[in-house]
């Protein structure tokens, strides 16, 4: 095998610089793979035929329909019906309003599929009442922005469909079911997390459990938590494929957004669709750009190179896991998630493969790692919102922060050394 070593490091180098001077993903991303193409004499046609290839998939359709749905949702007002069905279930504990918090963003999670619409969506709401009820600003924003990472691991979740393209067309049933106990896991993890800190600052209980409550706030949700049914469901058991349900979802949020919760209107419509294409639009760019840097990486064998490099270092499968981990936390701290997706995966999904990590568990450590990437500086868009909706400095949310830091890596290092947690319900169900 060839290796040229001028080649990879043009592409590595420029990329790493530009990524240092804060240029655009995008722009990083497809600067250095036409850079390397030159280095190497390559005709620049490749770059045009990579990017419309990276983008003609048809499972790749899935994703602007699953944005598409999540902020129609997102925007329909569904956000209070679930904050009150949280509040009903969990909020009677020490410390209520956090359990409330983390509740709603499982929850909300299944709806929106994206950590930042969690953020800015319940943060705006949740944030002022826990500081009204006495809890510190900086710790009701780190309440939320952490649980906004248990929307990446509930179904459905676009990222879940970019990782599916990536590894290889896996089932993505299989990877939304798979990310239901895990969601599950972070939730009670960060809960419990919340609620140590809550008695140690003597953070106020909420109303007393009634069951006629809680069921009165179910069948107040019902239309919001019914979306989430029609998708997984339909995956899973073989009525839908992704794209397909993804479409049928938008439908469905469209009705119950105007027609049943009645938080828009036309007008309102349109200007969620409008907000949709610009997110669309990044997502997409992302997805054509690297695909361009994922065809660089494949012929000049880096995938291989890595692969080499790593189990060289050791054979030991529990430190070559724990190393899959520190890259991806590393390239968290510096890349937004899509990208990290699209690069890493072809990448590192081999090696996981070699230790006996399934491509769905990998899935999942992977959407995990880079959830956690996307609260820490400097370049962690979930915690800018925060910041923002919180009215938190970021040096003070980033140190309120730390002890639920250490409830996601716990729950990390469970869905790496214990399969089950992410299997389960994939080999339940047969998928």
């Amino acid at each position: 095998m060839a290796v040229n070593v001028g080649a990879i490091a043009v592409l590595l180098i420029s990329f790493l610089v530009m990524i240092m001077l804060r240029f655009q993903i995008a722009y990083a991303v497809a600067i250095s793979s036409i850079l390397c193409l030159l280095y190497q004499g390559l005709p620049l046609n490749i770059v045009c035929q990579q990017m419309v290839k990276g983008i003609s998939s048809y499972s790749l359709m899935a994703v602007p329909f699953f944005i598409t749905m999540g902020c129609l949702m997102g925007s329909g007002g569904i956000s209070k019906k679930l904050i009150a069905l949280a509040n009903a279930l969990v909020g009677w504990m020490t410390g209520g309003m956090a359990m409330v918090n983390i509740v709603a963003s499982y929850f909300f999670g299944g709806i929106s599929g994206s950590a930042a619409a969690d953020t800015a969506s319940l943060g705006s709401i949740l944030i002022p009442m826990m500081v009204d009820e006495g809890y510190d600003d900086d710790f009701s924003t780190a309440v939320t922005i952490t649980s906004s990472c248990e929307g990446l691991l509930v179904p459905p979740s676009h990222n879940m469909v970019i990782y599916a393209m990536c590894a290889g067309g896996i089932s993505v049933g299989s990877l939304f079911l798979a990310g239901y106990i895990p969601g599950a896991l972070l939730a009670i993890s960060l809960m419990v997390g919340s609620y140590i800190i809550s008695v140690k600052r003597h953070y106020p209980k909420g109303e007393k459990f009634h069951l006629k409550t809680f069921a009165k706030q179910l069948v107040s949700s019902f239309w919001a938590l019914a979306a989430i049914i029609i998708v997984v469901v339909g995956v899973v058991g073989g009525v839908f494929t992704a794209t397909e349900s993804a479409a049928v979802a938008v439908i469905y949020s469209l009705l119950v957004s105007v027609f049943i919760y009645k938080g828009l209107d036309w007008k309102g419509v349109w200007k969620t669709l409008e907000s949709c294409i610009d997110i669309l639009a990044i997502v997409l760019i992302l997805i054509a750009t690297s695909s361009v840097f994922g065809y660089c990486l494949t012929t000049l064998h880096v995938p291989d190179l890595a692969s080499q490099a790593i189990i060289g270092l050791t054979s030991n499968p529990i430190c070559i896991a724990l190393l899959l981990n520190l890259i991806l936390l590393v390239l968290g701290c510096i890349m937004d998630m899509a990208p990290i997706i699209l690069i890493a995966t072809p990448i590192l999904l081999p090696i996981a493969q070699s230790i006996g990590i399934s491509p769905i568990q990998f899935g999942i450590m992977i959407i995990l790692n880079c959830g956690i990437g996307l609260l820490t500086p400097p370049v962690g868009g979930v915690l800018f919102i925060g910041s923002a909706v919180g009215k938190v400095k970021m040096e003070r949310l980033v140190k309120a922060t730390l002890p639920f830091y250490l409830c996601m890596f716990v729950v990390l290092l469970l869905i790496t050394f214990i399969p089950e947690i992410s299997m389960a319900l994939p080999n339940a169900f047969g998928n």
